[in-house]
């Protein structure tokens, strides 16, 4: 009796034949687990925002964000090479949620991962790999070095404004369907104005200090007038300000001229009408990009 349950149980629970001969022709294959090659970090690699799009053939390895391009050319211009450049990690990933962040081998043994440093301590990497500046920090005198603040200030003031003013905001669909985080974290323009925008409640209102006032034909104003002052300020010279080489300043330049230049209509041809800006643009943009490398992710 017993035999003859367990008979018709396996029955029950047999496949079908025909099922069965289905089934072997995708026959079930289990392989030992296998670990991914993990290639050793031998050199500098610079985690950045993507570049911009282009057509193909004509691929572009310097980011289309700002901050990063900026500490691109850093790298560059105080005389690194061969760096390497990877974009394939969102800013969540990065360390404090910010990119660029810099990866460079370790000096412990067997630590194939290397070394992660945020934006703050690329400028020290630097120094301890070409040599700290001077007093002048590359400027031709004292007076130069402490003018260079202002104008670094005008490019992160009004330049700055007039450039996240202009980026679109995301659809509805993207921000409240879909709940995508933006591609990049933009600082809100009334913390980037110097002196900030009046709040939109007067100061008799009986309402709280709220919001802000922002006049879109100000922003534009206050940045026509920071590239005239910028071109004059170049004029004939090699570098910004005369110095006799590259410096902060001159890093801070070119990442805005070289974003301005690929932006919307009324912030690039404010910047296409400066001869002077466009030349001193391409001659460095050849400088900086021949200090980097795409990443070649091992296979």
């Amino acid at each position: 009796m017993a035999t003859t349950a367990t008979t018709a149980l396996q029955s029950l629970l047999s496949v079908p034949q025909p099922l069965a001969k289905l089934f072997s022709y995708f026959p079930l294959k289990t392989y030992p687990p296998s670990k991914p090659a993990k290639a050793p970090i031998v050199g500098p690699l610079l985690w950045v925002h993507p570049p911009p799009p282009s057509v193909p053939g004509k691929e572009s390895i310097l980011s289309a964000d700002v901050e990063c391009l900026k500490w691109q050319a850093h790298i560059s211009l105080r005389g690194l090479r061969d760096v390497s450049v990877r974009w394939d990690v969102s800013q969540e990933g990065a360390l404090g949620g910010r990119l660029p962040n810099l990866q460079v081998p370790s000096e412990r043994a067997n630590d194939v991962d290397g070394e992660l440093l945020s934006a703050q301590s690329i400028l020290a990497w630097i120094d301890e790999k070409v040599g700290p500046l001077d007093d002048q920090e590359g400027y031709k005198d004292s007076k130069s070095r402490d003018e260079s603040h202002a104008w670094i200030a005008l490019l992160e003031g009004d330049v700055h404004a007039a450039l996240a003013l202009a980026q679109p905001l995301p659809s509805f669909f993207y921000h409240a369907v879909l709940q995508l985080p933006p591609s990049t974290t933009q600082r809100p323009v009334e913390t980037i104005l110097s002196p900030p925008p009046a709040p939109l409640s007067g100061f008799s209102s009986l309402l709280p200090p709220y919001g802000a006032r922002l006049s879109p034909n100000a922003i534009a104003a206050r940045y026509r007038d920071a590239v005239a002052a910028l071109s004059e300020c170049l004029g004939q010279h090699e570098w910004f300000l005369g110095s006799p080489g590259p410096t902060a300043l001159d890093a801070a330049a070119f990442a805005y001229l070289h974003v301005l230049l690929h932006a919307e209509d009324d912030l690039r041809i404010e910047v296409a009408r400066r001869a002077n800006l466009v030349h001193w643009e391409r001659r460095v943009y050849e400088r900086v990009r021949s200090a980097f490398v795409q990443y070649k992710i091992p296979q």
